[in-house]
Order: structure tokens, then C-alpha cells, then sequence
């Protein structure tokens, strides 16, 4: 089992390195911005080095909505950021699930999702496997509630996406840790990775703070049964920079029994 953290995207190696971990995760852009990426001068680097790479698409990307000026935008980001990504050898683009405006029907939010993969067909496809994420909260989120998940792989299935466990997401959203590969396999069929979070906030809060494995308000040996039962990559997405990432992968790879990797 590959672990690793979301790092900064400026070396992404060296961080590698500071956290003695084994995959990476970044972002390719301004998370918050709407500039399509710019081809990496490392890429052959990424490529060679051994290490698991993992792109996270910006923040801004919804292809959910019914509102064309965010939703057409966030297609075109979304396949430019797979291109980007699979120059650099990435194993995975991350996206979270997104949502639909107040007052409109989920069901729009499901269909502007199978729109985003016939668009993503019709220029080729997607170049590598593109991992939808659970979210924390919104009420009109499509991968918040298990039951809008399993909504919309009914949409999307057909194009054998991938999916991304975020355990404090889960926590936030309400729902329960325990069980949790099982009922999300039953829907997806698959876990393609987890990013194994902490929360700072309560069950149900529909609040995504993260926070560091052994701290916050997730038991951590529910953190680690759901990484072991999805026998996954796993990222870490805590705070504390180096140091307190470096504590949660050297936690997590000691409660799942694992050697550390030569230094």
C-alpha cells in the first residue's frame, strides 16, 4: 500500500522526501483560479521518479451546475488538467463531486456529469482515470449523501469512473466510518484511493476542516480499518506541514503493520 500527502506543488519530490512517503498529491494550477495548467519542467522527473503521483483539480471545477458560465468552464478545466496530469505521469485526477444550484431538480447535476464525460469522449477521452471524491456538505451536493452517489454513478457508471474516499469528508457529511468500503463498493464498484483525514468539526457537520489522524474527532482506528478494508493508495491531507504529515503516514503505516520504505 502506496502513502503519501498533498504537498506543494513546487518540488513535490523533496516534499516526498521531508515526509518519507511514497506518493504525492498536488495541484497543477491556482486551486481557487480558473488558468488552465502550464506544462511542468520536472515532468520527466515525476515520470522517473518512482514516487505515485496524484493531480487534484482546482476547487472552482463544478460540472454539476445548471449554470453555464461555471459549468462549461470547469469541462474544459477539468480535460485540461487530465492532459497536464498525464504528462506528469499521474497515477489519478481527483475531483470533488460538485453540486447544483438551490431549487434545481439533483437529477440536472447527474446528467451535467454524463455531459462531462460524452464531452470528454468526443475529445478523445480521458487520458487517465479521473477520481470523483465524496464532500463534506450542500445540501445540493451530488456526492455528499451515499444515495446521491449512488444516483449518480447510475448516470456515469457506463464510463467506469473512478472514486476517491475522503474520510473526514465522510464524517462531515454523516456518514458513519464503520462499514464504509463496503457500502461505497456496493455503488462504485471500486476505491480508487483515500485520503485519510482527520475532522476539527462533528459527525454530520457538513463542515471540511481537516485535521491530523490521532487528533480531532474521528476515531483513528476508524480511519485506519476503512484504509485497510479499501486496500487503497492512501493520501494524507492533515495540517502541520511536513512534521505532522510525516507523524500520520508513520502512524498509519505502523497500525496497518507496514515497514518503512528504504530512506
Amino acid at each position: 500500500m502506496r502513502i503519501g500527502a498533498h504537498v506543494d506543488p513546487t518540488d513535490p519530490l523533496a516534499e516526498a522526501t521531508d515526509r518519507h512517503a511514497d506518493a504525492v498529491q498536488f495541484f497543477l494550477a491556482d486551486p481557487q483560479g480558473w488558468q488552465a495548467p502550464t506544462p511542468r519542467t520536472d515532468a520527466d522527473r515525476l515520470r522517473e521518479s518512482g514516487v505515485d503521483v496524484y493531480v487534484h483539480a482546482p476547487y472552482v471545477v463544478n460540472v454539476a451546475t445548471s449554470n453555464n458560465r461555471i459549468r462549461i468552464p470547469s469541462r474544459k478545466l477539468l480535460v485540461s488538467h487530465a492532459a497536464r496530469a498525464r504528462e506528469i505521469g499521474a497515477k489519478g485526477l481527483i475531483v470533488h463531486g460538485g453540486h447544483v444550484n438551490r431549487g434545481d431538480d439533483p437529477a440536472v447535476g447527474f446528467a451535467n456529469w454524463r455531459k462531462t464525460f460524452a464531452y470528454a469522449e468526443e475529445q478523445g477521452g480521458f487520458p487517465l482515470p479521473v477520481l470523483i471524491e465524496n464532500t463534506a456538505g450542500g445540501d445540493n451536493a451530488c456526492a455528499r449523501r451515499f444515495e446521491s452517489l449512488a444516483r449518480l454513478w447510475d448516470a456515469i457508471g457506463e464510463f467506469d469512473p473512478g472514486f476517491c474516499l475522503d474520510t473526514c469528508h465522510a464524517h462531515a457529511a454523516g456518514e458513519d466510518l464503520v462499514g464504509i468500503v463496503d457500502r461505497i463498493k456496493a455503488i462504485t464498484g471500486r476505491i480508487d484511493l483515500i485520503h485519510a483525514n482527520g475532522s476539527k468539526d462533528g459527525f454530520d457537520s457538513g463542515r471540511d476542516r481537516h485535521e491530523n489522524l490521532q487528533a480531532g474527532s474521528i476515531d483513528p482506528e476508524l480511519i485506519v480499518a476503512a484504509v485497510r478494508a479499501a486496500d487503497a493508495p492512501v493520501i494524507v491531507e492533515t495540517p502541520g506541514g511536513a512534521e505532522g504529515q510525516s507523524a500520520d503516514i508513520d502512524y498509519l503505516r505502523h497500525r496497518l503493520g507496514q515497514q518503512d520504505p528504504p530512506r
